[in-house]
């Protein structure tokens, strides 16, 4: 069955409420988004182009604590404002119901960036991480499927090295996201 999230309409808040309301990683949450510049035109121009969309909508499934959300969900919100298409949080742990409707892997990964019309049919989603980031996580799980394993919690942590790695230093893999985002978006 195709998914639908109209019930959630309405029931998030609103990006700058979240921020507002962070306790945790605040600040390097509003670094990353400090730091972020368009640096392709095209793609401002296309995120400007959905301004006459009216029929998209988007819901971020997501949590302060959570790494991915801190580097990751300043782009989404920065691309969306340009886009002005409706965005809402639905802070994971208040939205459990929903979150376990998207889980990667089988399990509850954030953020989740759903996009929807505007009678909730779900039209795609990204995240919780730009796919060559998720790559090391989705060979990581095939290795050690089992969460009880002795070595689990060692390989895990070679895993979330590997990430960091692979997300860089700098503020180039927030081009990454921006690209998949306008992939996605040129979808539907």
């Amino acid at each position: 069955m195709a998914k639908n999230v109209a019930d959630k309409f309405g029931k998030g808040i609103t990006p700058q409420q979240f921020i507002d309301g962070m306790e945790k990683n605040k600040d390097k949450f509003t670094d990353w988004s400090e730091q972020f510049a368009w640096r392709n035109e095209e793609d401002k121009q296309f995120f400007q182009s959905l301004r006459s969309r009216e029929d998209v909508r988007c819901l971020i499934l997501m949590a302060e604590w959570c790494g991915d959300v801190v580097r990751n969900v300043p782009v989404v919100f920065r691309a969306m404002e340009e886009s002005g298409i409706p965005v809402e949080v639905l802070i994971m742990e208040q939205h459990m119901e929903t979150m376990d409707e998207f889980l990667t892997m089988g399990g509850r990964a954030v953020p989740i960036v759903i996009f929807a019309d505007n009678n909730g049919a779900v039209l795609g989603q990204w995240g919780p991480r730009p796919k060559h980031v998720q790559a090391i996580m989705i060979e990581f799980k095939k290795h050690n499927p089992d969460r009880e394993a002795p070595d689990y919690n060692d390989n895990i942590q070679v895993a979330r090295q590997e990430m960091l790695k692979q997300y860089g230093e700098g503020t180039g893999y927030q081009d990454v996201i921006v690209k998949e985002l306008r992939e996605l978006l040129s979808t539907f």
